[in-house]
Parts: C-alpha cells; structure tokens; sequence
C-alpha cells in the first residue's frame, strides 16, 4: 500500500545528548566544591541521554511492577517483579554513588556531586529514585545506634546493587525503605497504631505488629519504621530477612494504584511479629527519623529541578524544530516567553537545590559548620516547598509547547506530568512544608539570621531583590494569623532566596528575568508573562542542550 502521506514538519527524536551538559548544574558543581566530580557527572549525562537508558525507562513504566503473594504451592513469598530494565536503571544509580555512598568519602563536595548525579540521571526514569533516595537517607538516621551503622552502613554505601531475598549482613550491598504513614494518620505519624513490643531477649529487639498504608519501595532490604514502643513512638530497622535466612513477617497486602511513579512499587503492608532493631532512643522515633526526612526533602526539590529541566529541554526541542504561520516556534516571541519563563524557573530551582546539597556537605562533615547546619534546616523546608509546588504547573507548560503531541504517550510528557505532584506529597505535602518552615524559626530563631545571611550576601546586586527582601522581613515580624499565612511567608522566603541565589551563582539574563517577573510585580500567575526588556535570546541560547542529535533546523 503506498503511503498517504510525507511526514513533515516534525521535530527528529531527541537522543543520545548530554544531559549533565547544563550550565546552571555544572556551576553549581563547581561553585560547591565538587568540580573535581565534574568528568563523572558528564559521564553519567551521556548515559542519561543515550538510546539505551531511554529505552529502559520508557519499559520499567509501561510494564509497571506486579505483587507475588503466595508461590504456585500456596506459601507465603511476598515478592514484588519487576521488569529486568528496573535493575539495570538501579545498578546504574548504585554504581555512581546516587544511593548513600557520600556518607563514605570524606572529599569535600561528595553530597554535592550526588547532588549533581541524582539530577542528571533522574531524567531517565523518576521512579527508581525513590530507593536510591531513602537509601541515601537512610545513614544519618542509623548513625543515631553507632552498633547498627557499623553492620549496616558499609553495606547501604556500597556500590554494588545486590538484589533479592537473602540475610542483609550477607549481601554485598543493601537498598533501604521506610514504612511510616498509617491510614488513620497519614502525615500524623504520633497517630499510628503499630505497636512494638520487646522480645525480651535483652538484645533490643521488638516484635511489630500493626499496618502501615504507605511503604515505600517494598522490596528493599531494610526499612526504617515507626512504632508505639512502651517508652512512645520510636524508630526501627526492620530487616525483610532475618539472619537465619526466614522471611521477617511482613506481609505484603496490595501495592498502590498510583497517579505516577510508576516503576516503583508502593504497598500497604502488615506486620505480624515483624523482628525489629531498636534505632535511637525509646520515645524518639521522630527525632531519629526527621534525619532520614530531611534527607529525602533535599532529593525531592533535586527531582522536581531535573524534571523542570527535562521539560525545558523537551519543549526547547519541539519548538526548534516546529514550524508555524512561516516560522519557527522558537522565534516567535509570544513562545520565545514562555520557554525563556520555564528556563528561568528550571534554573532558579537548579541553583537553590544545589546550594543546599552544598549545606549538607558543610553542616554533615567532620568539621561540620553551624552556620551552615542553620540554614540547611530553614532552606530546605522553604525550597522543598517552593520547588515542589511548581513543578506540576511547570510540567503543564511544558507539555502545552508540544501541543497534541504532548498529550500523547510516546512523547514521554504525559509521565513527567503525572510524575510532577509527587514530590510536593511525598516527606510532607505543601501544608507540611510551610508548618515545617514555621516550626524551625519558632524553635531556633537563629536559623533566621542565617537564612538572611544567605540572601544579604546579594545585598545591592539588584533593587528588586533588596525590595522584596525588605518586605520579607516586616512579613516575618507581624506574628499575625502566623499559621493562615504561612504559604505566603514560605514562598516569599523562597523567591528571595532563588533570586539571591541567582544573582551570586547564575547567570545575569536569567537573574535578571527572575527578579523582574517574580519579585518586582511585573511578571503574570502564568508561564510565558515575563515583561519586555528580558533578554530571552540569551536565556534560550543557555538552556538549550547540547551532543548527539539536537540542532537547531
């Protein structure tokens, strides 16, 4: 059959392209003390960008993973299957140190190079970073029981993915989950019901028996879990295996149906007698697991920046290679504003997300700094919010520049999209976050003064900047209807601080974009509102990527 027509007019595919070859990332690298990572970082970018690692993640989300209750013989196994592309998404990410392996280098700059992997290999497949990332976590939190760290850190910092059910101390490398939120509970966990008792063997050991109606990565082979112990709430480490080789009781009951994160398995489990390690103090389950929290806040604002980047890049794409009403999309002004305002946004949240990886490297080290420690309490509550909360309207636009082919499947928008409100929900949705933010200037006034020390070291670089400093501050100080306020205070806090951020570690275009449509009132609610005089040539010309097929036609 002859075709019925020539296909034209149509972008090529956009393949085997350096992912990390962003400027506003490799900066940021530098600027934090990782430059020396900087080879790895592109190494990993071309990998994200090649044919192969496409193809593994548009698999692992059209064939999702599937629960195996019970064997063909009727026993008990409790597995969940995944597609082999899953693994080898995963053996990757281990493999270059996304998971916890920071914890064990002591170069400067080791979070901060994570932080940049992370980015860069996220835009692969969003959904096997949720393991990669509560593995990661997972360290601080156990450093709270030096006896359990010294079994099992090495093993969660190693470079090797060991899958499968086997003890943990015999494995070459662990991947770490957490069961915490409960259904009658949710982001309430002093609310859960699962009760701890002690086995009475004098070892710290309790048996566990409750529900928990979100676990994250089930397959796992530790978890770290909340539990009401005689002594209240507390923390453990529950190993999916005991040591002498039976399966811990922990029965896998349904995995979650959800919107996106399609790849990674999520379950409502139940413990019966699950054998659990005692982590931290009695009574101190939310001390001891805000550690692994505020981890997992930092990754969720690098996600949402490498998906706002990934969107960029798609749309950048399209619109380079489009043609309409006699030209090309890119060129028509009216585009021309809103890929430069979903640019500028992209890097605002790049910037602000490194530069908290740089505070983990400082506030976590040996000589860890104070000043820094502040801030990383303060900043990460505000940006995780801020970020979070853009990411899905950032997503919409994106999509939009693509039109109908946007909406469709193949594209892959339909998956940053869906995939966009995720990381607001996951560790604390937006109301969470801003209480949060609240909760630490109340606590520890002084995480105020080094949240503004942060942003006067921009002071004079830009009068729309000191301007909205300026407002922010008599915000601060009115204690008016604190709590109604708080989403307005948090974004405020995090417009300042990106705009700042912007000025001292970014580029002039883009900072200056920034500041005259997000802080000097001259910008719309929508993308694509940027007032003239912005120079989206220069902004465009630093975000589009670069390698392999992309080109302007």
């Amino acid at each position: 059959m002859s075709p019925t027509h020539e296909v034209t007019n149509q972008p090529p595919p956009l393949a085997s392209y350096d992912v990390a070859a962003y400027p506003a990332l490799l900066e940021s690298l530098r600027a934090h003390g990782a430059g020396w990572a900087e080879d790895d970082v592109r190494e990993l970018g071309l990998l994200a960008g090649g044919a192969a690692a496409q193809e593994w993640a548009r698999n692992v989300e059209e064939q999702p993973p599937v629960l195996r209750t019970h064997d063909r013989y009727g026993h008990r196994v409790d597995e969940v299957d995944f597609h082999p592309h899953w693994h080898e998404l995963m053996r990757t990410a281990v493999a270059h140190g996304l998971h916890a392996a920071p914890w064990r280098q002591s170069a400067p700059g080791a979070h901060v190079a994570r932080a940049a992997k992370l980015f860069v290999w996220g835009q692969t497949d969003a959904g096997h970073l949720c393991p990669v990332s509560m593995t990661y976590a997972a360290v601080p939190a156990l450093r709270t029981s030096p006896d359990l760290a010294a079994a099992y850190e090495p093993l969660l910092t190693s470079a090797a993915y060991d899958f499968g059910l086997r003890p943990p101390t015999t494995k070459s490398g662990l991947i770490a989950g957490m069961s915490m939120t409960e259904k009658q509970g949710g982001s309430d966990v002093r609310a859960n019901t699962t009760r701890a008792v002690p086995t009475g063997d004098g070892d710290g050991l309790y048996a566990l028996t409750g529900h928990k109606w979100f676990t994250s990565a089930p397959m796992s082979d530790v978890f770290l879990t909340l539990a009401q112990a005689p002594g209240g709430l507390s923390c453990f480490l529950v190993p999916r295996v005991l040591p002498d080789g039976t399966r811990n009781a922990i029965r896998l009951m349904r995995l979650k149906d959800k919107l996106g994160n399609r790849s990674n398995a999520s379950a409502e489990i139940e413990y019966e007698g699950a054998v659990g390690h005692l982590v931290g103090e009695v009574g101190a389950g939310v001390k001891t697991i805000i550690k692994m929290v505020n981890m997992t806040r930092l990754d969720c604002a690098l996600a949402t920046a490498g998906g706002m980047r990934l969107g960029v890049v798609q749309a950048l794409h399209h619109a380079d290679h489009r043609r309409a009403f006699g030209t090309r999309l890119a060129d028509q002004p009216l585009m021309a504003n809103v890929l430069a305002d979903l640019a500028v946004e992209a890097e605002a949240a790049t910037v602000a997300s490194m530069r908290l990886a740089g505070a983990v490297d400082r506030g976590e080290t040996g000589t860890a700094d104070e000043q820094e420690a502040l801030f990383r309490r303060i900043g990460l509550a505000v940006t995780k919010y801020w970020v979070c909360k853009r990411g899905p309207a950032h997503a919409a636009e994106a999509l939009e520049c693509l039109g109908g082919n946007g909406y469709v499947e193949e594209s892959g928008m339909p998956r940053l999209y869906r995939e966009a409100p995720l990381p607001s929900i996951w560790e604390g949705s937006g109301n969470v976050a801003a209480l949060d933010a609240l909760r630490a200037m109340a606590r520890r006034p002084e995480t105020v003064t080094a949240f503004f020390a942060e942003v006067d070291a921009a002071a004079g670089a830009d009068a729309r900047l000191d301007a909205a400093v300026g407002r922010l501050r008599r915000d601060l100080a009115d204690v008016t209807a604190v709590e109604y306020r708080a989403r307005r205070v948090v974004e405020s806090m995090a417009l300042v601080l990106q705009g700042a951020l912007l000025h001292r570690h970014g580029d002039a275009a883009v900072a200056d974009a920034f500041c005259a449509g997000r802080l000097d009132g001259d910008g719309g609610l929508a993308f694509g509102t940027l007032p003239p005089g912005v120079d989206t040539e220069a902004i465009l010309k630093r975000a589009r990527p670069s390698g392999g097929s992309y080109g302007a036609s």
